[in-house]
C-alpha cells in the first residue's frame, strides 16, 4: 500500500483502483473501524476563517516567509481527521466488549474477570466490558445461563425482557420469545420488568410467560436441571418443550394435529434422543416419528 493511500481516502480522493488496493490492505479493516466510532463523536464547531484572520492580525510587517495558504489548509484539514481518527481509535478500544455465544447442542463455561463463572445453555450469547470490569459488573444475555457470581459490587445481568440485579449469589436466568424466568438458588436476586422490581429469595422462581408472571418454588442450594443434562418443565405450553428440544439435540421438529399450547409437566434426558421423544410423547399420549434430524409429533386419534 502507498504511503498516501490513507490521506487520500479520508479524502474520498481514491480511484477505484486505489480503493481496492486499499482493501486489500491488512489495515483497511481496522481503519474503517476507526472510522465508524469516529463518525458518532461530536467535535466543537471550529471556523477555520476566522482562525486565519486572527492569525493575519499577529503577523508582524518584517516577516520574511512565505506561506502557501491553500495547500497548507488542505494538510491541517487531514491532519485534523487524523487526529479524530485517533481520538476515535480509543474511544472504540476502550469501549470493546467480550463476547461468548454457544450453537444448539452446546453448553460454555465463562470465566468473568472477578472470578465469578457463567454456564451457557444452548443457543445463547452473553456480552460484557472487560476494561470497565472493575467499576461496572454487567453482563448482557440472549438464551439462558447459570451464574456463580463471586461477591463484590453490584452485578447486573441485562436482557431484552428484564433487568437481573445481585451482589454475590447463585442464579439462573432464562430469557426466550415470550418467555423470561429467573431462579434464585443462594442469596437474593432483585429482577425489574417494566420498572416494576421483585426480590427473589432462595428458592424462589419468576416467571413471565407471554406477558403474565407468576411466582414458582425451586431448591434451595440447588441447580438448573439443564446442567445435570435434563431439561425440566412445570405447566410449560408444550411449544416452549419443543423449542428447548430442538435447541439440545440442533434437530428439527413438526407437528401434526396436536395442540401446542397445552401445558407440559415433566422433563427429558438431553443426552439421548430416543429417550428424550419418548419422555414428552408418552405423557402426552401421542405419538413421533424420527427421520434422521426431522421429527414429526402427531395425534393418530385425531379426525
Amino acid at each position: 500500500m502507498q504511503d498516501n493511500y490513507l490521506a487520500k481516502w479520508l479524502n474520498d480522493e481514491l480511484t477505484e483502483a486505489e480503493l481496492a488496493e486499499f482493501k486489500k490492505s491488512e489495515a483497511y479493516e481496522t481503519y474503517q473501524q476507526i472510522k465508524e466510532s469516529s463518525s458518532q463523536l461530536e467535535s466543537p464547531e471550529f471556523d477555520m476563517d476566522k482562525a486565519w484572520e486572527t492569525i493575519d492580525e499577529h503577523k508582524t510587517e518584517k516577516e520574511t516567509k512565505v506561506f502557501i495558504l491553500s495547500p497548507f489548509k488542505k494538510f491541517l484539514r487531514v491532519a485534523a481527521i487524523i487526529a479524530v481518527l485517533l481520538t476515535g481509535s480509543f474511544f472504540y478500544l476502550s469501549t470493546l466488549s467480550e463476547s461468548f455465544s454457544t450453537d444448539f447442542a452446546e453448553n460454555k463455561t465463562i470465566s468473568l474477570p472477578d472470578t465469578s463463572e457463567v454456564i451457557l445453555n444452548a443457543e445463547s450469547e452473553l456480552a460484557f466490558s472487560k476494561n470497565k470490569w472493575d467499576t461496572n459488573r454487567n453482563v448482557d444475555l440472549k438464551g439462558e445461563a447459570y451464574f456463580k457470581v463471586a461477591k463484590g459490587k453490584k452485578f447486573t445481568v441485562a436482557t431484552d425482557q428484564g433487568l437481573v440485579t445481585v451482589l454475590g449469589t447463585l442464579f439462573n436466568v432464562e430469557t426466550r420469545r415470550d418467555y423470561f424466568e429467573v431462579t434464585c438458588f443462594e442469596g437474593l436476586v432483585s429482577v425489574t420488568i417494566d420498572g416494576e422490581e421483585t426480590k427473589l429469595p432462595a428458592g424462589n422462581s419468576l416467571l413471565m410467560l407471554n406477558g403474565k408472571s407468576s411466582m414458582l418454588k425451586a431448591a434451595i442450594n440447588g441447580k438448573p436441571s439443564w446442567l445435570s443434562n435434563e431439561s425440566s418443565f412445570k405447566s410449560i405450553p408444550l411449544n416452549y418443550v419443543l423449542d428447548e428440544l430442538q435447541r439440545q439435540y440442533n434437530i428439527e421438529i413438526t407437528t401434526e394435529n396436536i395442540n401446542t399450547t397445552q401445558l407440559f409437566s415433566g422433563s427429558f434426558s438431553n443426552e439421548n434422543l430416543e429417550l428424550a421423544l419418548k419422555s414428552i410423547s408418552v405423557p402426552l399420549q401421542i405419538k413421533f416419528n424420527l427421520d434422521g434430524n426431522k421429527v414429526l409429533f402427531y395425534d393418530e386419534k385425531a379426525p
